[in-house]
């Protein structure tokens, strides 16, 4: 049995909302074509068939929906997308999963998504300040409100939700107030995205989270969370649970973890297919779904340069004890998380000195409140 992920951006880089950090128009930008509309119908019908095309039964798929702002195909789109997989004849176990902003959803959404059980990831920054000066609309205004009202509209159908949080290097300074936010809000689940700075740039930007910010972020986050898991209250903070699923478990839950890229399978709304979902370039572009099922698009000479680039972690990194664990992690967050350029420092090493000697308790302070 085995279990494949399709990232589909279905509103390509359309977006009802002007992030002023936002890394996929920084990436759409350098393309030939910046966005390519909204999938057609007969596109998302024959992507559904050939992602079929190399599934058995019993197999597991994850369509996962992302942007620009996916809501923007609309409603009816999703429901082609469900009425497609539903007419395939192989007993395939489908999960759908949604990443949005959170402005257009209403009651009619809310019904959809709590019937076909989409997990939902709604990006919210963390606090109402730093939401609202970097997550606003086209006329400038901050969003927070909005989003809020969809959080608890999800509260109220208890649809299953993380809450995304990008980490910018200003908002990376307010770890507490970040916390304390998560716990008046009632938020569970929460996933800390890096800031990332522009794919060609020549100088850092002001949002940009550098190594030394993301480890004193997560210095100081794991001491409010570890204090709450020791009152007995578990609260999912994704780096810490792919760290106890790395180091005890010995499953890599992250892309990059480990080191090495793997092929995501990133469709654009034409149809074109990308390895990455920071690298959907003309350059990268593996072909079209429409002409060719997964397994080929793997077997592409494109996908094979992807994978085996070679990669210089540098001296710092050859004297790490993690290396092996971490191999130097996602080259695309290398200067957000891992080691500087002075070659001085490694976010990432720091949080795992951190977190690792507390693995044994976590564990089982994990497994009492489960129990």
């Amino acid at each position: 049995m085995k279990h494949i992920s399709v990232l589909v951006k279905p509103a390509s880089a359309q977006c009802n909302i002007r992030c002023k950090y936002c890394f996929y128009a920084d990436v759409s930008s350098m393309r030939e074509v910046r966005s390519f509309g909204k999938m057609k119908p007969e596109v998302s019908e024959k992507m559904i068939q050939n992602i079929f095309l190399d599934l058995e039964d019993g197999d597991e798929l994850t369509l996962a929906f992302q942007g620009g702002e996916p809501t923007l195909a609309g409603l009816d789109y999703f429901r082609g997308i469900v009425s497609y997989v539903q007419a395939q004849k192989k007993r395939v176990y489908v999960h759908y999963a949604l990443q949005t902003n959170g402005i257009l959803i209403n009651k009619q959404w809310c019904e959809f998504l709590k019937e076909h059980q989409f997990l939902v990831g709604l990006s919210i920054d963390g606090h109402p300040l730093y939401h609202d000066l970097n997550r606003v609309d086209t006329k400038g205004h901050g969003t927070f409100h909005k989003v809020l009202k969809t959080k608890n509209m999800f509260d109220d159908y208890e649809i299953e939700y993380n809450v995304l949080c990008v980490l910018t290097n200003p908002l990376a300074k307010e770890a507490k107030k970040v916390y304390r936010f998560l716990q008046e809000q009632s938020i569970q689940y929460v996933q800390f995205i890096p800031c990332l700075n522009e794919l060609e740039a020549v100088k850092r930007s002001s949002y940009a989270l550098t190594p030394q910010r993301f480890a004193s972020f997560y210095g100081q986050l794991f001491k409010y969370w570890f204090s709450e898991l020791e009152s007995g209250h578990y609260r999912s903070v994704k780096l810490f649970d792919d760290l106890m699923n790395l180091f005890v478990g010995g499953r890599a839950t992250a892309c990059g973890i480990l080191g090495s890229c793997q092929i995501q399978y990133v469709i654009e709304a034409d149809g074109s297919v990308y390895p990455c979902d920071f690298y959907v370039l003309d350059e990268y572009r593996m072909g079209y779904i429409q002409d060719m099922g997964l397994k080929e698009l793997f077997e592409q000479e494109i996908s094979e340069n992807f994978l085996c680039e070679k990669r210089d972690n540098g001296p710092f990194c050859q004297s790490c004890p993690f290396q092996k664990a971490c191999g130097g992690g996602c080259k695309r967050m290398k200067d957000a998380i891992y080691v500087t350029k002075d070659q001085r420092f490694c976010g990432y090493q720091q949080v795992l000195e951190q977190v690792l000697p507390h693995t044994k308790e976590i564990m089982q302070l994990v497994g009492s409140t489960h129990s």
